[in-house]
C-alpha cells in the first residue's frame, strides 16, 4: 500500500493522493446492508392515494358542514347574502371566498332572492335538510351501541375513567349526540358515573361495572373467522393482526421475517389490568409494544367510520399507555395503520384502519356512516346536475300549465264552467321533483250519472 501510495506522488497520470484516501475512507466506514429481523423503528410513510382522495373530499365536507351549522343558527334558517363574508370570515374564509363557495355546490345550498324585500338569501336545499334528517335519525338509532361502544373505551383506560372534555373532543366520531353528557352518561346510571376530580376541576366518566362480555377486542373475532374459514394455525393465528402493505411498499427478505416473528409475540388485552405486571424486561418491553397496537386497533374499531384524527389519540395517551411518539410509532406499522396527512394543510393526521376498508368504502357500513356519505354524494354532484334538475321542474311545470290550459278550453267550449276551478297552488320548492298530477274539473263522471238517473225517473211518472 505505501509503495503504491509513493508511485501515485511519482506519477501524476494517476490518482491524486486525496482521492485515494477518501477512497479508503469510505470503504472503511460503509456499513453493510441491513440484514436484522426486526421491524425498524423509523420508516418512510408511503402514500396510499386511496385514503388521501378520501380526505380530500373530507376536506370540502368539512367546510360544507361548518356552512350548515352557521346558517342553521340563523333566524329562520336563511343568512343573507349581504352579512356572508363577515360571518364567513369566522370560519376562515377571506373577503368574497365565501359566495363562490357557496356558488360551487348548488346541491347543498340555495341562493334566492326574498319575494318582499328583494334581497338574496342563502339557505339549504331540500336535499340538504332531507340529508341532516337522516342523519339525526340514525344517530338516535344507535344509541344503544354508541353506550356500549363508550363502555368499552372507558374499560380500555388504566384507571377505569376517562376525562369528560376528551370524550366530547372525539364524539362525532365515536357516534355520540352533542348532549351526550345527559342523553347517555347520566341516563344511564347502572353503566356510568360522573365524577369531579378533587385534586382539579376536570369531570370524570366512571365506569359502574366491567362487563367480562365487553372485554373481547375486534381482532379477536376476526381471527377466529379467519380460523375458521382459512383453516390456519392455531399458533399463527393467536396473536396475528390483518396485514395489508400500502401499494409501492417495499418488503425485502429480511423484513418480511421480522414481520413473522413479530406477528406471533405474546401480548396483553387492552382489556387487561397490567398494574402488578413487571415491565422493565425486553420481553416486557415488547409486550407493551404489540399491546399499544391492539390498543390503537380497538380504538379505530371503536369509532363509526374506523379513523380517527392522531391529535385526538393523543389525548388517551396517558389514560391507555400510548407511546410518546405517537407518528412515528403509527408509520412503523403501515401495514396495519395509514397516516393521512391531506384535509387540512398538513395540520391534522387523519389514521385509517387499513383492513376495515376496500377501494374506499367501509367493508361492513352502518346507519350513521351511510347518513354522512350522502352528505358526501350532495358535495360531490356537479352544478351542471343542478341545473338540468331546476329545467327539468320548470319544463314539467310548464308542460302543465299548457295542458291545464288546453282543458279549461276544451271545458269553455262544451259549455262547462267547472274547468275554470281546477287551478295549481304555487309550488314551496323548485327542486321538489314529485309535481301534482293534472287537476281536473268538478264535472265528474258520477255528476253525469245523476242527471241520467234523474231523467229516466222522470219519463216513467210521465209515462
Amino acid at each position: 500500500m505505501l509503495v503504491f501510495i509513493s508511485l501515485g506522488l511519482l506519477n501524476p497520470r494517476l490518482k491524486p493522493l486525496k482521492t485515494l484516501q477518501s477512497t479508503l475512507y469510505n470503504l472503511k466506514h460503509t456499513k453493510p446492508m441491513s440484514q436484522s429481523t426486526s421491524i425498524p423503528k423509523k420508516q418512510l410513510r408511503v402514500r396510499d392515494h386511496g385514503f388521501d382522495n378520501y380526505m380530500e373530499i373530507e376536506k370540502k365536507t368539512r367546510k360544507v358542514l361548518k356552512f350548515q351549522s352557521l346558517i342553521l343558527s340563523q333566524y329562520n334558517q336563511t343568512l343573507p347574502i349581504s352579512r356572508l363574508d363577515n360571518l364567513a370570515g369566522r370560519l376562515g374564509f377571506k373577503q368574497f371566498e365565501a359566495g363562490a363557495f357557496i356558488l360551487k355546490f348548488p346541491h347543498v345550498f340555495e341562493v334566492y332572492e326574498h319575494p318582499v324585500q328583494r334581497v338574496l338569501y342563502c339557505r339549504l336545499t331540500r336535499k340538504a335538510v332531507n340529508q341532516i334528517m337522516q342523519e339525526k335519525e340514525a344517530l338516535l338509532a344507535q344509541i344503544p351501541d354508541a353506550v356500549t361502544r363508550l363502555r368499552k373505551l372507558i374499560m380500555m383506560s388504566n384507571e377505569g375513567r376517562l376525562r369528560l372534555e376528551h370524550v366530547r373532543i372525539a364524539r362525532y366520531e365515536f357516534g355520540l349526540p352533542d348532549d351526550f353528557e345527559y342523553s347517555v352518561v347520566l341516563k344511564y346510571p347502572q353503566f356510568f358515573r360522573l365524577v369531579d376530580a378533587s385534586e382539579t376541576r376536570n369531570k370524570y366518566i366512571e365506569v359502574v361495572d366491567r362487563d367480562r362480555r365487553l372485554t373481547v377486542c375486534a381482532i379477536e373475532k376476526v381471527r377466529e373467522r379467519e380460523y375458521r374459514e382459512k383453516g390456519m394455525d392455531a399458533e399463527d393465528v393467536r396473536f396475528k393482526f390483518m396485514v395489508n402493505f400500502p401499494p409501492g411498499f417495499k418488503i425485502g427478505k429480511y423484513y418480511r421475517i421480522a414481520v413473522w416473528k413479530w406477528q406471533r409475540v405474546p401480548y396483553w388485552s387492552p382489556y387487561e389490568d397490567i398494574s402488578g405486571y413487571d415491565l422493565r424486561s425486553i420481553e416486557a418491553q415488547k409486550r407493551m409494544e404489540k399491546r399499544a397496537v391492539a390498543t390503537i386497533h380497538e380504538l379505530l374499531s371503536l369509532t363509526v367510520e374506523k379513523k380517527i384524527t392522531m391529535e385526538r389519540i393523543a389525548h388517551f395517551r396517558m389514560a391507555m399507555n400510548l407511546p410518546n411518539k405517537l407518528k412515528g410509532f403509527l408509520l412503523q406499522h403501515q401495514e396495519i395503520f395509514y397516516v393521512s396527512t391531506r384535509g387540512n394543510h398538513g395540520k391534522l393526521h387523519t389514521v385509517f384502519l387499513r383492513e376495515a376498508y376496500r377501494k374506499g368504502e367501509l367493508v361492513e357500513p352502518n346507519g350513521l356512516y351511510l347518513a354522512r356519505r350522502k352528505l358526501c354524494e350532495l358535495v360531490l354532484t356537479s352544478s351542471r346536475k343542478a341545473n338540468v334538475d331546476r329545467g327539468l321542474v320548470h319544463y314539467r311545470g310548464d308542460r302543465e300549465d299548457d295542458e291545464m290550459e288546453r282543458f279549461r278550453r276544451d271545458c269553455s267550449e262544451d259549455g262547462f264552467e267547472g274547468g275554470k276551478e281546477g287551478k295549481d297552488g304555487e309550488r314551496e320548492d323548485d327542486l321538489n321533483l314529485d309535481l301534482s298530477c293534472d287537476v281536473g274539473s268538478d264535472c265528474t263522471d258520477e255528476d253525469d250519472d245523476v242527471d241520467g238517473i234523474e231523467k229516466a225517473e222522470k219519463a216513467q211518472l210521465n209515462g
